[in-house]
């Protein structure tokens, strides 16, 4: 069974960037597409971003210039780089394991992913 753990969240100026990380085991994540997604309370949780087993991305409008999602195969890490945070970008960060070897259209949907980590805090406030 895979088991993901996310890290990297914290306190940051608005403007300021976070690298958030999550780290798969229970198996190599070469065969895996995996996703980012956010909740900020009282919404839905919403796809932040998402690479696939052959490296290739797609992202949420609100992510895109700002977000860079990347992967290490080696480590088993899949990583999230957050530049020009700002504090609408609030919320808990969880990443998931998508049930597709592509991120296709329907990526963004949190039901086609099976695997969740617990999720990291992100808060951005000056």
């Amino acid at each position: 069974q895979l088991q993901l753990v996310e890290s990297g969240g914290g306190l940051v100026q608005p403007g300021g960037s976070l690298r958030l990380s999550c780290a798969v085991s229970g198996s190599n994540l070469d065969y895996y597409s995996i996703g980012w997604f956010r909740q900020a309370p009282g919404k839905e949780r919403e796809g932040v971003s998402c690479i696939g087993a052959s490296g290739s991305s797609a992202s949420a409008d609100s992510a895109k210039g700002r977000f860079t999602i990347s992967r290490d195969n080696a480590k088993n890490t899949v990583y999230l780089q957050m530049n020009s945070l700002k504090p609408e970008d609030t919320a808990v960060y969880y990443c998931a394991v998508y049930k597709y070897l592509f991120c296709g259209a329907g990526w963004p949907e949190p039901m086609k992913y099976n695997y969740w980590g617990q999720g990291t805090q992100v808060t951005v406030s000056s």
